[in-house]
C-alpha cells in the first residue's frame, strides 16, 4: 500500500469512528479514506503536526528543547538537562484515532539524565486512546490513556518490551478486569541501542494487540476509564467507561530515545 503524509488541513479529526462511547479526548470530524493506506505522521524534518506537554509547563512549551528532530528521527534529547525532578513530557500528534494500526521504530541511546527514577531507565511509551493535551492539568504527569510501554535491556537481565501500563485506565485480559498498573508482554529483551520495530492494532473499545517484529506479544480488550483515578473521573459520563478513541503520544521519561518511520493505517470498523 502506498504511503503518504497526513494532510494537516484535516487536523483535528476522528479517524473512522462512529460511537456514543466516552473518550478522554474529543469528538471531531469523521474522515474515512477512500482506500486503506499507511500514512506518515512524522515528516522527519520538524515537529509540525505535534503538540508538547510537560509536567509543570503550559501546553506548547518544549521544555529545554527536549523533543527535537535529528537525522530524520524524532528524538527525546536530554543534553540541555542538568537533572530530572519529575518533569515528564509527552508529544501528541494532532489527531483523534479509533480503529487503526500504528507502527514505528524506536531505540534507546546514551545515559539517563541524573535524578531520573530507576524504573524510567531505558523506558518510554506510546500512549493510545489518550486525553487531549489541552485538558491536562499543569502539574499532571501522564495523560489518561492506554500505554504501550517500551523498555530497553540493561545488557544483562531479561526485560520485556511492548508491555501494558494504564494511567487512569483498566483493561480486560483473559476475561478478567485487570486493576494493576503494568503487565509484562511475552517479548524477548532488546539490549543496546538497536532499532526495534513495533506495531499496535487498535479496534476501538473492542481490542488492542501489541506486535514486535511482526510477532504478537500481548492482547487485551475493553480499554476503559478507571473510576478510582481522580484524573479519569471527569471523562466518565453517565457511568460509561469504555474508551473507543483518543489521542496518540510518545513520552519523555528521563532517558534519551529516538523514533522513526511513524505511520498509521486506518482500519474499517
Amino acid at each position: 500500500m502506498r504511503h503518504s503524509l497526513l494532510p494537516l488541513l484535516l487536523i483535528p479529526l476522528l479517524w473512522n469512528c462512529t460511537t456514543d462511547e466516552p473518550s478522554a479526548s474529543s469528538t471531531a470530524e469523521v474522515v474515512v479514506p477512500q482506500a486503506p493506506e499507511w500514512v506518515s505522521l512524522f515528516n522527519g524534518e520538524d515537529l509540525d503536526g505535534w503538540q508538547v506537554k510537560f509536567t509543570g509547563q503550559e501546553l506548547g512549551v518544549n521544555y529545554l528543547d527536549t523533543f527535537r528532530v535529528r537525522d530524520g528521527a524524532l528524538c527525546v534529547d536530554y543534553s540541555n538537562w542538568e537533572g530530572f525532578a519529575g518533569e515528564f513530557g509527552h508529544i501528541f500528534f494532532d489527531g483523534d484515532f479509533c480503529n487503526y494500526r500504528v507502527r514505528f521504530e524506536y531505540r534507546f541511546t546514551g545515559d539517563q539524565v541524573p535524578g531520573g527514577p530507576g524504573w524510567a531507565y531505558r523506558n518510554n511509551g506510546i500512549m493510545l486512546h489518550g486525553q487531549r493535551p489541552d485538558t491536562m492539568l499543569v502539574d499532571q504527569e501522564f495523560p489518561v490513556s492506554i500505554e504501550v510501554q517500551l523498555l530497553g535491556g540493561d545488557g544483562t537481565n531479561e526485560r520485556s518490551t511492548l508491555n501494558l501500563c494504564t494511567p487512569g485506565t483498566n483493561v480486560v485480559m483473559n476475561d478478567e478486569l485487570k486493576l494493576q498498573h503494568c503487565i509484562n508482554s511475552d517479548s524477548e529483551t532488546y539490549h543496546g541501542d538497536q532499532w526495534v520495530k513495533a506495531e499496535v492494532e487498535v479496534r476501538g473499545s473492542e481490542s488492542i494487540r501489541h506486535f514486535i517484529d511482526g510477532q504478537l506479544v500481548m492482547s487485551y480488550s475493553a480499554p476503559q476509564l478507571d473510576e478510582r483515578d481522580q484524573e479519569a473521573l471527569p471523562f466518565i459520563v453517565d457511568g460509561q467507561k469504555l474508551l473507543s478513541h483518543g489521542t496518540l503520544s510518545f513520552q519523555a521519561e528521563s532517558h534519551p530515545c529516538e523514533f522513526k518511520n511513524i505511520e498509521i493505517l486506518v482500519l474499517e470498523e
